[in-house]
């Protein structure tokens, strides 16, 4: 059975043998390591909603930083509060940090402005900065703060799935704080993060 969430607008996922797993569409796990580079980089003050949460692989990593963190999903996956639909939820937490399912990644941008008090982090595909429309409904309007490109390929891989070969995808934290003077920073993640997860 073919993906439903490969074939997306026209476009399709750059990496091919990219699936749904059988529990909902795109479930990739964040390796730990991807979660740190933003933490070490980013300060957050307050309570952190992980709104995509999965199993938690992100949200173990923010609270072993000493964050207070609320992890959420839509589908149950054995970690954190199932059944919550961070699109449609009117909630509102001081920051807002998450990989979401890349085909609403849009729709994220647009709900994460309206939901996070002080701070929101998406990681994203360092080429959602391309296109027409995400010029008009997102970066000519509320340009992210800081962009943080990481200089390591970030390899996703479905849950349990065995760990063989490395992305070919550059991702980037886009971070969103509504304290910082207009403007978007490019900014360059040090290398030496994925090392030290081995």
């Amino acid at each position: 059975m073919p993906d439903p969430t490969y074939h997306l607008n026209g476009a399709f996922k750059p990496t091919a043998k990219r699936r749904a797993d059988l529990d909902g569409p795109d479930f990739f796990p964040t390796p730990a390591w991807a979660t740190r580079a933003l933490i070490d980089n980013e300060t957050f003050e307050g309570e952190i909603w992980e709104c995509a949460c999965g199993d938690g692989e992100m949200a173990r990593v923010l609270m072993e930083a000493g964050h207070r963190v609320r992890a959420t999903d839509l589908y149950p996956r054995g970690f954190g509060q199932s059944g919550v639909d961070f699109l449609a939820s009117q909630d509102v937490a001081d920051n807002i940090v998450t990989n979401p399912p890349y085909n609403v990644a849009e729709a994220f941008v647009a709900q994460g402005l309206k939901r996070a008090r002080k701070k929101f982090a998406l990681l994203l595909r360092l080429a959602f900065l391309e296109g027409a429309n995400r010029a008009k409904t997102i970066f000519l309007i509320h340009p992210p703060s800081r962009v943080w490109v990481f200089s390591e390929r970030i390899t996703f891989y479905m849950k349990d799935a065995a760990r063989s070969g490395s992305g070919t995808t550059a991702y980037a934290w886009f971070v969103w704080d509504k304290a910082a003077p207009p403007g978007t920073e490019l900014r360059w993640l040090k290398p030496g993060y994925k090392a030290k997860s081995r």
